[in-house]
């Protein structure tokens, strides 16, 4: 049986020096490359979707793949897909890198400049591993369960906006249609989701920053069991240790959370902090929550480009939610859509705080009413990400017309 190899390398030039040595070996049957990691995920995960012997038995990673740190996207991947062999092709050749591929879950390292030799060896190597864990399991029948769950991040345009209470109430939403769920608070210094739902727990997302393999065990001792079933990962009660929550640590908990839960709703608050930038990159669907205010919509179109500047998210791949509309507004979701260069959701959250006031104050959000027309709008919402069953009258309220077939959710990348 041939060897399939996926080569996730980012440079053109070494591109064509990995595929061409790959297409020497024997018995090798190279796919087509992927250029980031972004695309590495999203083609796993799409194969894995299909059929878990869909997936590669050796994926090839470069030093210079980006923009995620090959050591990183090496740790998602023997994460997400932990019968996928990777073999990490580098300059340095340190025992101290040795260690840290080994720790981060690589199976073998290559040495650059590439020779036959050893790569036929070193590959070769990893697949007779991979094809003896796939048997071992089942033929990885026992390895998968999805290709991990949906991850959803909720960013403010400004502060003051309604991400938190979005966040919250999509989170409610995919709960109550039978998914697991669970809600993070990455807004680290300011975090607001406790207040919303009057929760006080000793443990935080910080608790799981210094931790190198966050065990199931780990995990379910860090987060807390709210009664509507949603699982709370909650910021830091001082908001000093938010720092200790890195880029990278971000996406050791995003991950371990996606292979945990069928949802994952994560609010990021309005400042961009590394671990949000991460939680973003990261996210299947990203959301920026704006109002049809001009200070609001501006600071909307200054999120979107620093993102695209900073390669976190492209325009396209963002999704702008249109809180506190009103038909009478000068600044409608179509005008939103033109000035900021992204999606607009059709569903709009209508202004109504009226309904709200109440149970914010309780720090009881998880109570509004269902005949609210704010959580009928944003329940309606849930349904077009694709998170929860939205009943066709929860679906007419709040709806911004006009909007129709301009959305794209999933993120998704030809692999």
């Amino acid at each position: 049986m041939p060897t399939r190899i996926l080569p996730a390398v980012g440079d053109a030039d070494a591109v064509r020096s990995v595929t061409t040595l790959l297409s020497q070996l024997p018995d090798a049957e190279p796919v087509a490359p992927v250029v980031d990691s972004t695309q590495l995920i999203d083609t796993l995960a799409r194969l894995a979707a299909e059929s878990v012997d869909e997936l590669p038995e050796v994926v090839v990673v470069h030093e210079r793949i980006g923009p995620v740190p090959a050591l990183e996207l090496i740790r998602e991947v023997a994460l997400r897909f932990p019968a996928v062999g990777v073999v990490l092709v580098t300059s340095d050749t340190s025992p101290g890198l040795f260690q840290a591929a080994m720790d981060s879950g690589a199976r073998g390292l290559v040495a650059l400049p590439l020779s036959y030799e050893e790569l036929a060896t070193r590959v070769q190597a990893v697949a007779q591993w991979s094809v003896g864990v796939r048997r071992h399991l089942g033929h990885g029948g026992d390895v998968f369960t999805g290709v991990g769950g949906t991850v959803v991040t909720v960013s403010g345009a400004k502060g003051g906006v309604g991400a938190t209470l979005t966040a919250i109430q999509l989170a409610l939403a995919s709960q109550a249609s039978g998914r697991s769920t669970a809600v993070v608070d990455m807004d680290l210094q300011t975090g607001d989701v406790a207040s919303y739902l009057d929760v006080q727990f000793r443990r935080s997302v910080a608790d799981l920053a210094g931790i190198t393999d966050i065990s199931p065990r780990v995990l379910a001792d860090a987060v807390f069991r709210h009664d509507t079933g949603v699982a709370l990962l909650l910021a830091p009660g001082e908001g000093e240790r938010g720092e200790e929550v890195t880029d990278r640590a971000a996406r050791q908990i995003v991950s371990a959370l996606r292979s945990r839960y069928e949802t994952v709703v994560i609010d990021c608050g309005a400042q961009l902090s590394g671990a949000g930038a991460a939680a973003v990159e990261m996210a299947d669907t990203a959301l920026l929550v704006t109002t049809p205010d001009v200070v609001a919509v501006r600071g909307a179109k200054r999120t979107v480009r620093m993102w695209d500047r900073l390669q976190i998210r492209k325009a396209e791949e963002t999704t702008i939610v249109v809180n506190r509309h009103t038909r009478g507004t000068e600044i409608q979701p179509t005008l939103i859509r033109r000035i900021t260069g992204t999606p607009v959701a059709a569903t709009a959250v209508p202004a109504n705080f009226k309904e709200l006031q109440g149970v914010v104050d309780a720090g009881r959000v998880h109570e509004l009413d269902s005949r609210s027309a704010v959580k009928q709008a944003l329940w309606g919402l849930a349904g077009e990400l694709g998170l929860a069953k939205a009943p066709a009258s929860d679906r007419r309220s709040g709806r911004a017309r006009g909007d129709r077939g301009s959305m794209t959710f999933r993120r998704r990348r030809d692999g």
